[in-house]
């Protein structure tokens, strides 16, 4: 019943934001550069700018487009956050990057507060980044390599229901290869979650 009710919510929400995903360019392909680097996010927890390029690690950089409310971003936020908090003392920059209107500043602190987010949360406000960036999903993965190639495009694992009964975790592989210098296991794979909703363009 749970898993059908989080399934009934998500089709709602995925719905109500079908026609914004038609806004959404195509995703970067695997060895792309990150575009609009220097574009000014503000970091909802301390209120200040913040950029791609001024997060990035030694070993890499990871930016995540999500939000608060889509019921796939909250089952795998904790698992979007232990991920980051690690691979950030390993040398990766993390960001988390919202485009969906209509979820405030307020909210976006209090839960990277709520979640102890050792990294950036940042307000897209005009979705520039995320279609830039092609991105079309709340959550969905990009990570760079050292060399600020895309290395790996998609989703975390294959349960975003359960931790505990994952099997395949692709955004962690991923992650552990790219610290390594290696190529990621499985470069691409499908992102799931809630269409972005985004800004209208003025």
């Amino acid at each position: 019943m749970r898993a059908q009710a989080i399934a009934l919510a998500a089709f709602a929400l995925c719905a109500s934001a079908s026609a914004a995903l038609a806004e959404g360019s195509k995703a970067l392909t695997i060895g792309s550069k990150a575009p609009l680097t220097d574009t000014k996010l503000k970091n909802a927890a301390d209120g200040k700018d913040v950029t791609l390029a001024s997060i990035a690690g030694k070993k890499g950089t990871l930016a995540v487009f999500t939000c608060n409310n889509c019921p796939f971003a909250k089952a795998w936020e904790e698992r979007i956050v232990a991920l980051g908090n690690d691979y950030a003392k390993k040398g990766v920059g993390v960001i988390l990057i919202n485009a969906n209107k209509g979820e405030t500043a307020d909210e976006m602190q209090a839960r990277a507060k709520e979640r102890g987010m050792a990294f950036p949360y940042a307000i897209d406000d005009k979705g520039a980044v995320a279609r830039a960036f092609g991105a079309q999903k709340t959550p969905e993965a990009f990570l760079f390599d050292k060399d600020g190639k895309l290395a790996y495009h998609g989703t975390i694992d294959d349960n975003s229901e359960e931790a505990a009964k994952a099997q395949k975790h692709y955004l962690k592989d991923a992650l552990e290869a790219v610290v390594n210098g290696k190529t990621p296991p499985q470069p691409e794979t499908k992102s799931m979650g809630c269409g972005i909703k985004f800004p209208k363009v003025s």
